[in-house]
């Protein structure tokens, strides 16, 4: 077969379309089935799954070996193929067989079984539309409808109050994006009269000055993104729905929380061209990222820790986003559902190895301050040799920011705890600089293999500013360590455990304006909302 000739393109498209094609088919039997009698389709499920990975993978090597042999990106009016679309397919497609093949396990015998299974088939086959699709509407509908399939999934267990208000603020929220999302598509049709997202791209591209409205389709994409992703204030959702099942928390935080992401990177052009729309990613998504963080040092529970950092890495994913950096951004989902899947569903293995940790005795010291002054004095000797050598980052100054930020959070895992000698600490600058050369190098390889157009960088003030707000927030770490209880930890500390009380506040408000469904043998909105709104203590 010529990888570079039609037969390619044919294929590839054809696999695109058919990955989440088949999903959406296989809810429709489940459904079916489930409508006839008990009898759960796990059968339909795991063929349906299997299927739908082999289609994906196909696609990705399809795509490479085309790529290789400098084929550019394919599709249609309703498709697109492209390096960045078959990895994100694949990881899709991957999660959803996983999840199907544990969920078997994990519901066997549950009475919600037979509903289950087209619920979750349905919003594996959304997501792969979001994902193949070349088309604005159909984009905007699928999203739409993985939120409605979502929905299913989060109140499966509908008995439990905490899960029905959780699906509820997160359904309030999801409409808001809605409503901004498809003004943004509507915006974009009246402007330029298409919807195709590589037409948009290349229109974006070929005019020096934006017209108002897609300027305004800019900043309304940037806030779909963020309400979708779960940003601040409107979290609070992602780390109550715990309430469901596991794998739909691993389904969740690992393919569709995230999703906003990749729709950004699709329209990456897009949102480069317009200073609001990037200055908005940064400021919501740096916030985010920073504040989750702190958040999840204060918490105890596994799944709840692991929804906080889901959080946190949202805000950073976006924050790659508005710096221009999609090549990043797409790095950093596929390696954070990766890592979210396999988190959620070893979960209980987890705490049992805390409990033996437990039983076998006290920790070990925690790492010294010496340790956090380290790793900044290896940032700040990152920076001074990239100004002076002129790094990748004098090109992209987001480079340089991010760059330090990474180092700043994984520089100090490099000293183990307790260490204290001088041979130990020189670990840390070590690995600051390690991580920072990672991270450029990380950049400049993806841009080269992932096939993204590369958007022009934003301004320096802002990438600036992300390193100014991630070195403060450094510094308050750095003073919690020196003294764990002092007065500054215990002021802060009830602050974080309540995670600043933004959740109260959108809880609030989500009763006020539209109270949640409950069944009847539960208590009323107000009496459950107070644990809820309180930080979730559980």
């Amino acid at each position: 077969m010529d990888v570079t000739g039609p037969t390619l393109s044919w294929i590839a498209t054809a696999a695109f379309a058919a990955v989440p094609l088949l999903a959406l088919a296989g809810a429709a039997l489940a459904q079916a089935g489930a409508s006839r009698g008990p009898a759960p389709g796990w059968k339909v499920a795991n063929q349906v799954a299997a299927a739908g990975l082999a289609l994906a993978l196909l696609a990705l090597g399809l795509v490479v070996a085309g790529r290789l042999g400098g084929s550019p990106a394919v599709g249609n009016a309703l498709v697109r193929v492209d390096t960045a679309g078959a990895a994100m397919l694949a990881l899709v497609a991957f999660i959803g067989w996983v999840i199907v093949r544990y969920s078997r396990r994990y519901l066997a015998g549950d009475r919600g079984e037979a509903r289950y299974v087209p619920a979750l088939l349905a919003t594996i086959g959304a997501v792969g539309i979001v994902v193949a699709t070349n088309h604005l509407v159909v984009m905007a509908l699928a999203w739409f409808a993985t939120s409605l399939a979502l929905h299913r999934l989060l109140t499966f267990y509908d008995d439990r109050p905490a899960a029905l208000i959780a699906a509820h603020k997160k359904f309030i929220a999801s409409r808001a994006a809605d409503l901004a999302l498809f003004t943004a598509v509507g915006l974009v049709g009246y402007a330029w009269g298409t919807f195709r997202i590589d037409e948009l791209a290349a229109r974006v591209a070929a005019s020096p000055e934006l017209p108002v409205a897609i300027q305004a389709a800019a900043v309304l994409f940037a806030l779909t993104a963020i309400l979708k992703c779960a940003q601040l204030p409107v979290h609070g959702w992602l780390i109550q729905v715990m309430e469901a099942p596991t794998p739909v928390s691993a389904l969740l935080h690992a393919g569709i929380v995230n999703l906003g992401g990749f729709v950004l990177i699709r329209l990456a052009d897009l949102t480069a061209a317009s200073t609001v729309a990037q200055v908005l990613l940064v400021t919501v998504g740096g916030a985010t990222a920073a504040l989750a963080a702190l958040v999840a040092t204060t918490r105890i529970s596994i799944k709840v820790a692991l929804a906080w950092s889901t959080c946190a890495q949202m805000g950073f994913m976006l924050m790659q986003c508005g710096l221009g950096l999609p090549e990043l951004a797409l790095l950093h989902i596929l390696a954070h559902s990766l890592y979210k899947a396999h988190a959620f569903l070893g979960a209980g293995g987890t705490v049992e190895q805390a409990r033996i940790r437990l039983m076998a005795g006290p920790a070990s010291a925690p790492k010294p301050v010496a340790a956090y002054l380290a790793a900044a004095g290896g940032a700040v000797a990152v920076l001074a040799a990239g100004s002076v050598l002129g790094g990748a980052h004098a090109a992209h100054p987001g480079v340089a920011a991010l760059a330090l930020v990474a180092s700043l959070a994984l520089a100090p895992l490099a000293l183990p705890r307790g260490a204290r000698s001088g041979a130990a600490l020189l670990r840390v600058p070590l690995a600051v600089v390690g991580v920072a050369l990672l991270y450029v190098a990380l950049h400049a390889i993806a841009g080269r293999a992932l096939d993204l157009a590369a958007p022009a960088a934003a301004p320096a003030a802002l990438a600036v500013a992300v390193g100014i707000a991630f070195v403060l927030v450094f510094a308050v770490q750095v003073a919690i360590a020196a003294d764990p209880r002092g007065a500054l930890a215990q002021r802060l500390h009830h602050w974080f455990y309540a995670g600043f009380y933004l959740d109260e506040i959108f809880t609030r408000f989500t009763f006020r304006v539209w109270p949640a469904r409950l069944r009847r043998d539960t208590p009323p909105n107000h009496a459950v909302a107070a644990p809820l709104a309180a930080g979730d203590a559980r």
